[in-house]
Order: structure tokens, then C-alpha cells, then sequence
């Protein structure tokens, strides 16, 4: 007996049931939940999404598992992406996952991203559903049929701030929406899976600099390095070129080592057997016996910075030279002082003298001095 097509135009897959129409097309028994016209798997009469077919056997999990493996997509079930190093599902016959070729393309021209639904479109062009409020054509963002500008998703419960809420807390993540930093009194928000914000360690950190305690956080422009690190392996790449150096403490760089000598700017200080735990950087330093005296240069007062870290930071440097401490904490700009930036450093080389001839006198009595100039 010949095999019965889908009456659908143009389709050649078989025909299920008396409706004359293939499985992807309505044909077959249908899932019993109130609206919903996905197929039914087994004797459950329910499709994947309400709970019809196995399971995934993730503990916990009650997603539909896929194929052999016994698992779900977000489980690794099924086929995964032959590109070297990716982890996600492969759909269709390709291969690939969506990100990397997998499945209907776009057929806008020159377009390669993934389309939605029946349109052949992906969703910047008009693929999947669209917004229902009159004379819109957004992409909906959940289940409401609306876009994000509609109210498609949940907004922060902040006054006057529109920003997506993350999570059961109303709020977004600048005003304390999602999972919170887990290092001691900080408010920020966590960055992926450690449990941190990004200025204590959460989030992709740049390679060069992972493991020292004052780590960067990694961008993707820098190919996963930061900024600072990039420029300093990468000098002759165009990127490079761009990036935004510390003009004003180069400026003071120049001037100390124009009068003194001895100064060290800008590397790590070690213990003599580091294991890489206390790799705290200094602007400029010197040893003098068992004083050093450090200058840090703060462009925009480090308005930015938290005082305790400032202070945990005093504490891991007395760690590594338990000797006396001398700071000179340099304020370059003229957010609080509109003394001329000549002027400013003309007394810094001034400060600068004095704590020389203090500690070659023995004057510093205190096993840490805080000088600040122009905060």
C-alpha cells in the first residue's frame, strides 16, 4: 500500500490519522492540555512541554529528555554542535547549533541569523510572534504577547526606572535584583556562577592577571584580556592604540624619576616565596631600610573605590613587608582643588623630600603614615 502524504502543499512527509496532515502539521493525536496543539507522546496524551514522553534524569529535572541519551537539551540530551568547543544543542541535520549555522537561516539577504516560526525570518526582521498593541512590530518577550517597551517582561519596582526586574524581587540588577555579591558588606551583584561581582572576582577574568588578588575582569573587545593587559602583551595591535592609559601618572612617573632615584612604577610587589596570593601593585615605591615609601597616584580622587577594600589592600601589603609603610596619596585632577596640575606635583616632589629625609632620620615613628594631597 502506497504511503499517504501530508496534504499540506509543498510537503512530503506522511499523513497521520483521518486528518491527512503529517505530525509537524497537525496530524496524529494531539496533547489533551486546554489550547495547546503540539503532538501527544505514548499513552500520556500530552506532549513534551506538559509532561508527555520520558523525562530528563537530571535530579530534579522534568524537562523532556531527548533521543538515547536519557537527558534534556539543557542537559546535554540529544546531538550537540560539531564546532571545537561548543556545548549547545545541534539542530536539525546540520550539525550546528543556531549560533553557528545550525538549523533555517534568515532569508533577508546577507542575513545569517537564525529564523523563527513559518515566516523564514529571524526576529530583527520580522521572524516569530510580534507585539500585540496596535501599530507595533516588536518581538514579543513573554507569554503576555507583548514586547519589552508593551510591558512583555516584568519592570523594576524603582521609581522612575525602567530596567527589566530580575528574579522574584521586583527590582533589577542596579537596584538590587538578582543574586547579591557574597563578599563581606557588598551590595553588588554576582557575575555567573562564582558568587561575586566583578571587583571581587566574579565574572570572566582576563588570563594574564587571573590569579593575583586585584584581578581584572576579561572583555571580549581584548579577546577575554583586560584592557590594562592587552595593551601591555599587545602593544603594536590597533586596539591597543585606543585604549585609554593613565596619562596623569605617567606625567607623575616622569617627574619622580626626573628628581629621585630608586623608584620602582607600577609592578608587583612579591614576597621572597609568593604563591601568588598577595600580588598587590603600587604606583611608584621605594625601599628605604625598612621603610617604603609608596606614592599612588589617584585619578578622580578613586571616588569609585570602596573605602574597605582600600583598607583590606593596606592590610595585604603590610602582609608582604611587615617593615614600615609611608603613602602619598596623589590626587592629580581638579574635581576638589583648581590648583594647576604643575603646581600639584611641584609640592608632591616637596612631600616626596620630606618623607626621604624623615625616614633617613628616623622620624617615622608609626608603622603606617598616610599623606593625602589635594583630596
Amino acid at each position: 500500500m502506497p504511503r499517504k502524504l501530508c496534504n499540506e502543499e509543498g510537503c512530503k512527509s506522511e499523513a497521520r490519522g483521518i486528518s491527512g496532515k503529517c505530525i509537524k502539521h497537525g496530524g496524529g493525536p494531539r496533547c489533551t492540555e486546554p489550547d495547546c496543539k503540539s503532538r501527544a507522546y505514548n499513552k500520556h496524551g500530552k506532549c513534551v512541554t506538559h509532561g508527555g514522553g520520558p523525562r530528563c534524569t537530571e535530579p530534579d529535572c522534568k524537562s523532556g529528555a531527548i533521543g538515547k541519551t536519557g537527558k534534556c537539551l539543557l542537559h546535554k540530551g540529544g546531538y550537540r554542535c560539531s564546532e571545537e568547543g561548543c556545548e549547545s544543542s545541534a539542530i536539525g541535520k546540520t550539525g550546528l547549533c543556531k549560533t553557528h549555522g545550525g538549523g533555517y537561516r534568515c532569508t533577508e539577504p546577507n542575513c545569517q541569523k537564525s529564523a523563527r516560526g513559518i515566516s523564514g525570518k529571524c526576529v530583527k526582521h520580522g521572524g516569530g510572534p510580534r507585539c500585540s498593541e496596535p501599530n507595533c512590530n516588536a518581538s514579543v518577550q513573554s507569554n503576555g504577547g507583548k514586547c519589552i517597551e508593551h510591558g512583555g517582561i516584568p519592570r523594576c519596582n524603582e521609581p522612575d526606572c525602567k530596567k527589566i526586574s530580575i528574579g522574584k524581587t521586583g527590582k533589577c540588577f542596579s537596584h538590587g535584583g538578582g543574586p547579591r555579591c557574597s563578599y563581606p558588606n557588598c551590595k553588588f551583584g554576582a557575575r555567573g556562577p562564582t558568587g561575586k561581582c566583578a571587583s571581587h572576582g566574579g565574572g570572566p577574568r582576563c588570563p594574564n592577571c587571573i590569579d593575583w588578588i586585584d584581578s581584572r575582569v576579561g572583555c571580549s573587545k581584548y579577546d577575554g584580556y583586560c584592557a590594562t593587559c592587552f595593551k601591555r602583551i599587545f602593544p603594536d595591535d590597533q586596539r591597543s592604540k585606543v585604549i585609554y592609559t593613565h596619562t596623569k601618572e605617567i606625567m607623575v612617573r616622569n617627574a619622580i624619576n626626573l628628581n629621585f632615584e630608586g623608584f620602582i612604577h607600577d609592578t608587583a610587589l612579591y614576597t621572597g616565596n609568593c604563591d601568588c596570593t598577595h600580588r598587590r601593585r603600587i604606583d611608584h615605591r621605594k625601599l628605604i631600610g625598612n621603610t617604603i615609601l609608596a606614592v599612588e597616584t589617584d585619578e578622580f580622587g578613586h571616588r569609585k573605590y570602596d573605602q574597605k577594600d582600600e583598607e583590606i589592600r593596606y592590610d595585604d601589603l603590610y602582609m608582604i613587608h611587615s617593615g614600615k609603610w609611608i603613602f602619598i596619596r596623589f590626587n592629580p585632577d581638579d574635581n576638589i582643588s583648581k590648583t594647576d596640575i604643575d603646581d600639584k606635583i611641584d609640592k608632591l616632589i616637596e612631600t616626596i623630600e620630606n618623607c626621604i629625609l624623615r625616614i633617613e632620620n628616623n622620624e617615622n615613628t608609626e608603622l603606617l603614615e598616610i599623606y593625602k594631597l589635594y583630596y
